[in-house]
């Protein structure tokens, strides 16, 4: 009941954010995709100065980190401990499973792209459930939790589960992460 009550408790204050014009996850999602890319550029340029052994390029690389810090900052702004940096490679990785999916897509691989895209987004949900604070790390080791646990987050999500007996009472915390995820950006403003 306790996780329940969490998660009501963060969606009313999402709702009520987003209400008061003080939280606006539309903008803060196109700033962490901007971030992603941020990191890519990063990369790159790592991977340009060594294989030219071009100062120029480290150089650039310092100036581009300095500002994914910066932006950083405006969707981070409370952490502990290795948040801040898991933060930033779950954004990393997320980008990177995104890259190789439209890849394997150009490619003809759809199954193993959309594995690929699924595998992105989950990441990339877990660094907003991460940042909202609507789940904690402890939550990402359990396998799954019991459908009433968080039956605050609609009853057509409960029933889409509920078509797969295998699944009726099992919704992992992959589920729970897409599902705030989803909630809050739909209450947001555009």
């Amino acid at each position: 009941m306790a996780e329940e009550k969490k998660y009501q408790d963060l969606l009313k204050k999402v709702e009520w954010q987003s209400k008061k014009n003080k939280l606006d996850l539309s903008a803060d999602e196109d700033l962490s995709i901007a971030i992603m890319n941020l990191i890519s550029i990063e990369e790159h340029l790592f991977f340009t100065g060594i294989k030219t052994q071009k100062e120029k390029y480290f150089d650039l690389l310092k100036e581009i980190r300095e500002m994914r810090k910066v932006l950083l900052k405006k969707i981070i702004k409370d952490y502990e401990g290795e948040v801040w940096c898991i933060s930033k490679h779950l954004l990393a990785a997320s980008v990177r499973l995104m890259e190789v999916g439209t890849k394997k897509l150009g490619e003809g691989n759809k199954n193993e792209a959309e594995d690929l895209f699924d595998k992105a987004y989950k990441l990339y949900c877990l660094f907003w459930g991460l940042n909202l604070k609507a789940v904690g790390l402890e939550d990402v080791k359990k396998e799954s939790v019991k459908e009433e646990e968080i039956n605050c987050l609609g009853k057509e999500y409960g029933k889409e589960k509920q078509n797969d007996d295998k699944q009726k009472d099992k919704i992992t915390v992959w589920d729970k992460l897409k599902t705030i995820f989803e909630k809050a950006i739909n209450c947001c403003k555009e």
